[in-house]
């Protein structure tokens, strides 16, 4: 598929497989990811299986805009400046969740949230939020093509949507902004983006 110009209906038939149970592998602004309903509770234990990843470790949640974000998690003033203003983008937010998550997603009492600058993933959680984890087994290399993202995880998945080789992907850099101290989890990439995000953080108060 072109990320220019998806194919919808083919968008249209993930969203679908996903609606029934179904696993998805697709494309972000970063990697490659694991897609499920997070409302199907069997479809999510089957990323945690694909992944052989311990169930106490939380999958992270992609939706397709703020007003779908607030159905998930609680924001408050600082916290709802900082996304505004970094997403869409390689970001993952740790927020509170709301009981609309099931702990089968997150066992905690937060969820991390990523809206991504990418058409075809928000275009996936245009109806119900989806899960988004690297496409690899836990541990092991987060891979750039589906070609050997099947190699390493199997074939257990229901479609693929394949736009060829990620060039240069990272993981998203994850920030932690649940509590009154923002926190850097992980630190996806290197560059300004970075620097002016940490100095945002830094301004405002939690």
């Amino acid at each position: 598929m072109s990320s220019e110009n998806p194919d919808m209906d083919l968008i249209s038939e993930a969203i679908d497989i996903m609606a029934d149970g179904g696993i998805i592998l697709y494309p972000t602004d970063t990697v490659y990811g694991l897609g499920a309903n997070i409302f199907n509770i069997d479809a999510v234990e089957k990323i945690y299986e694909i992944k052989k990843r311990d169930q106490s470790k939380p999958l992270s949640v992609l939706v397709e805009n703020m007003e779908s974000l607030e159905l998930i998690a609680d924001l408050n003033k600082s916290s709802r400046e900082i996304i505004n203003k970094w997403l869409p983008g390689p970001f993952t937010f740790i927020l509170k969740k709301t009981n609309a998550v099931s702990p089968y997603v997150s066992a905690s009492t937060k969820v991390g949230v990523r809206i991504p600058d990418y058409k075809i993933a928000r275009a996936l959680a245009s109806l119900f939020p989806i899960t988004t984890t690297s496409a690899n087994i836990t541990d092991e290399e987060a891979l750039s093509n589906p070609q050997d993202i099947l190699k390493q995880i199997g074939t257990d998945i229901d479609l693929i949507i394949d736009v060829g080789d990620l060039n240069n992907a990272k993981p998203s850099t994850v920030i932690d902004l649940s509590s009154s101290k923002p926190t850097l989890v992980r630190n996806g990439f290197d560059g300004e983006d970075l620097n002016s995000i940490k100095g945002d953080l830094e301004k405002l108060n939690f």
